[in-house]
């Protein structure tokens, strides 16, 4: 069975969007004043926001680490390469 990502799902703008108006229905079904659905509606907005910018910045900074760490590894295979050679410093070859 799939596994569902749940760090795209809440990074999604349309989700967030669809969150907002749901809400924002559902309070003038409930009647609520204008200045009431607005503030909910812009908290919905502001909360998608930020928790957007957290996951991206979690991906960038996740993806900057496996970047680095490659590049490392291979820097390491290739010093033990260089290692494991012989040592021809010094020697003429005719």
């Amino acid at each position: 069975m799939n596994q569902i990502d749940w760090k795209h799902k809440l990074s999604s703008r349309k989700l967030w969007a669809a969150i907002a108006g749901i809400v924002t229905g559902l309070a003038m079904v409930f009647r609520l004043d204008e200045s009431t659905i607005s503030s909910v509606a812009g908290a919905v907005v502001s909360v998608a926001s930020v928790v957007t910018y957290i996951i991206t910045e979690g991906r960038v900074d996740a993806e900057s680490v496996r970047k680095a760490t490659e590049k490392q590894a291979d820097w390491s295979k290739n010093a033990q390469a260089a290692a494991s050679l012989p040592n021809t410093a010094g020697k003429a070859e005719f």
